[in-house]
């Protein structure tokens, strides 16, 4: 198995990372949200992210770009009107979203793959703002070469764009980058815009039915160094 994966991933200089689900735990601002009912949070968690990415979707084909933390707290208004709950934990929430915890493997993956060599990155969604304060508040600010966010193009991924910006600003060909998402939706378009995609499938999604084709499906990032040919 070992051989052919090196060989499909040879030339790979970058690894770009999303941020929220493959790096950084979304549902850990809810589940630490103690003001919210326990046997709501997770109806909170997953409604609130549904209606996050929706309106990044439609404000996308709309042309209404805003920033991600408007689009967040509007995605977490909705989803608080919506189970009931008062509104008066939107603040809290929303700080809490910019402190959410990195999965357990991330740092460890992360210091191998700079000690091996690979340039490493996050392209988000997130403004600038939001990632700022996600990688400082985990201690990981000195763990990637560029923290970029699609508000440097004013569109969301899965606009074409927005994965542009990351070749540009790190100088490579798409074909040497390895890019790492837990969103399918983010894999497939990735893969589609011509990058290596590894799919870091955390949730037991289902293959989206999109163009492109992630060259990888894995179950945690712990996975990654192996694909790439390197050892912990």
């Amino acid at each position: 198995m070992t051989g052919p994966l090196l060989q499909r991933l040879e030339g790979v200089r970058a690894c770009v990372f999303d941020a929220y689900g493959t790096l950084f735990d979304f549902a850990s601002a809810a589940s630490r949200a103690i003001d919210v009912p326990e046997d709501k949070r997770a109806a909170l968690t997953a409604l609130w992210r549904d209606k996050q990415l929706q309106y990044t979707w439609l404000r996308s084909l709309q042309n209404r770009y805003v920033d991600f933390r408007q689009v967040t707290g509007e995605a977490l208004d909705f989803a608080l009107e919506t189970l009931g709950l008062d509104a008066s934990l939107h603040e809290k929430l929303m700080d809490l979203y910019l402190g959410l915890e990195p999965f357990p493997e991330v740092p460890t993956v992360l210091r191998t793959l700079r000690a091996s060599g690979f340039r490493t990155a996050i392209l988000s969604n997130g403004s600038p703002a939001m990632l700022d304060a996600l990688v400082s508040r985990a201690g990981l600010a000195d763990a990637f070469d560029a923290v970029l966010s699609v508000d440097a193009v004013g569109v969301f991924k899965t606009h074409p764009k927005a994965y542009q910006y990351a070749l540009d600003t790190l100088r490579l060909p798409a074909r040497a980058i390895s890019f790492q998402s837990s969103n399918a939706w983010d894999a497939y378009a990735a893969s589609d815009f011509g990058m290596r995609v590894v799919w870091c499938n955390r949730y037991g999604q289902r293959r989206e039915r999109l163009p492109g084709a992630p060259d990888f499906e894995i179950g945690t990032l712990a996975e990654l160094p192996v694909l790439l040919g390197v050892s912990g």
